[in-house]
């Protein structure tokens, strides 16, 4: 009851895990016991927005793909991936009128522990927003003792000018997903998929500011409570800080 007091998205399994860590022995077929006795089974939600997608053509430089879904990494900060998705929120004017508006998620994600390094936020598609998000995912990922590689898909931002020669001033490869495979970078996928089952989808937000904040305060805790058992049930956070050390 305590571990889904502060995680009311952990499941069977990652209380499993959670209990694991607390040095708890107990057979995981118990635990999904335990969870359905006291009726607190996460709740799935199958309505799923529109897939945004940022491709315009070839506006700028395209960039092979050297990434080949070939997602895991031992080394942290050598592979990282970042994509743009929307969210919608509803907004009412002073007489009483709704009107659905738009917000953008630009992040960067470390494909070595999935930590989300860095993001940026706007209520329109835009350069500078990628660019600011970009530039400070390579100061976090310039300590990385070997050549490192940013991968994306196709969409106009990481066609652009600014985009490619902030990379290439960096020594860093620039890696794309190839036309129309959203396969090829779906390690982002899964983010944006279980970030908007948990925070988005059944809830309504009513302002850009509400959305916003739920946004910032979801990427804290999953980068620094939510468990995963590929990490060992540990969080991307603490993960990261175990091989370090």
């Amino acid at each position: 009851m305590e571990i889904r007091k502060d995680n009311k998205d952990f499941g069977y399994r990652r209380v499993y895990g959670e209990l694991r860590k607390q040095g708890m022995i107990v057979n995981k077929k118990k635990v999904q016991r335990i969870i359905q006795k006291l009726g607190l089974q996460v709740t799935s939600f199958t309505r799923k927005s529109r897939k945004y997608s940022s491709y315009k053509g070839k506006v700028g430089r395209i960039a092979p793909n050297r990434i080949h879904r070939r997602f895991h990494t031992c080394i942290p900060h050598q592979k990282i991936t970042t994509d743009t998705t929307e969210f919608k929120y509803y907004n009412v004017d002073d007489k009483g009128r709704m009107t659905i508006q738009k917000l953008y998620l630009d992040p960067f994600m470390d494909m070595f522990n999935s930590e989300i390094l860095s993001y940026g936020i706007d209520k329109h598609p835009s350069a500078q927003n990628v660019m600011t998000a970009l530039n400070e995912a390579i100061e976090i990922t310039s300590d990385c003792p070997y050549r490192r590689t940013f991968h994306s898909d196709r969409g106009w931002a990481y066609q652009m000018n600014a985009y490619s020669s902030a990379l290439k001033s960096n020594r860093i490869y620039q890696s794309m997903s190839r036309k129309g495979n959203c396969y090829d970078n779906s390690i982002m996928e899964n983010f944006f998929g279980v970030m908007k089952q948990e925070m988005y989808y059944g809830c309504v937000y009513y302002s850009y500011e509400e959305l916003k904040e739920a946004i910032e305060k979801y990427i804290d805790y999953y980068n620094n409570q939510r468990i995963k058992q590929k990490l060992s049930w540990m969080s991307p956070v603490e993960y990261r800080l175990s091989q370090v050390a």
